[in-house]
């Protein structure tokens, strides 16, 4: 196998969740020009949903279109029988859909908001692998790449419901790549920084004007920086790596 056919998807299913704008969308593009056929998961917006859909085609990529809520168990099973039938069995899942994320001191958050933030992280994650794996565990072969955060590790303060539950994600994701390893299955992560795209428009310039001097390589991240990391860790060449934590952040979390 050569350099190119190692990196190549030709061949392969992948779903993306929450794919029609930001990161997400990125990400399923990149794999998309990598040779997969991509499932694009959205939830509410038609609209951007079909948009995303026509930019994949432009880009010579095949894609479908999947809506559902990616907590809702039934939800989840009835996508996976679409894509399973319209596409093929899913050997890469990207979890990348997320909810809102406000900052709060811990006593203006309610319960209700942190089972949110779990149910997006860890119901979710747990909901689709389960989904999947009989495919996978079929073929022999799968990757699971769930989209991480920063904050974990550097405990951003109000902000403690969304760090918990990518803490818990991670957690899941250490116990899941000894799980699956014998299965031939990756499972790992890859941790952004901050990034802004469509849903931090509202965030305080003050926010982004001490940030972005934290940045080691001294500029901001761009969605399309995420493209080779999900690439390489949906691929073949890194058949050999598992229970990863990829930060993609220009060095901030290096120390």
């Amino acid at each position: 196998m050569n350099h190119n056919e190692r990196f190549s998807l030709e061949g392969k299913v992948a779903w993306v969740t929450g794919s029609t704008k930001g990161l997400g969308r990125s990400m399923a593009l990149a794999l998309g020009e990598a040779g997969a056929r991509v499932a694009i998961n959205y939830h509410h917006d038609e609209t951007k949903a079909q948009a995303t859909l026509e930019a994949f085609k432009e880009a010579g990529c095949e894609g479908l279109l999947v809506k559902g809520d990616v907590t809702d168990e039934a939800q989840v099973n009835a996508m996976v029988e679409t894509i399973n039938q319209e596409l093929g069995p899913v050997d890469i899942a990207v979890l990348n859909a997320t909810c809102d994320q406000p900052h709060h001191p811990i006593e203006e958050y309610s319960w209700d908001f942190y089972q949110s933030m779990l149910d997006f992280f860890i119901k979710s994650p747990f909901l689709i692998s389960r989904a999947i794996l009989p495919g996978m565990k079929k073929k022999h072969w799968g990757r699971i790449i769930n989209i991480g955060s920063e904050v974990l590790h550097l405990g951003v303060p109000n902000f403690s419901a969304y760090v918990a539950a990518k803490g818990g994600q991670n957690g899941w994701s250490r116990s899941m790549a000894r799980e699956l390893a014998p299965f031939g299955i990756t499972v790992n992560m890859i941790s952004p920084g901050w990034i802004p795209v469509e849903r931090h428009d509202k965030e305080p310039q003050e926010w982004k004007d001490a940030y972005l001097p934290t940045v080691p390589v001294g500029r901001w991240g761009v969605p399309q920086d995420l493209a080779g990391a999900v690439t390489f860790l949906a691929s073949e060449s890194s058949s050999f790596v598992t229970g990863q934590n990829l930060h993609v952040n220009g060095g901030l979390t290096l120390h």
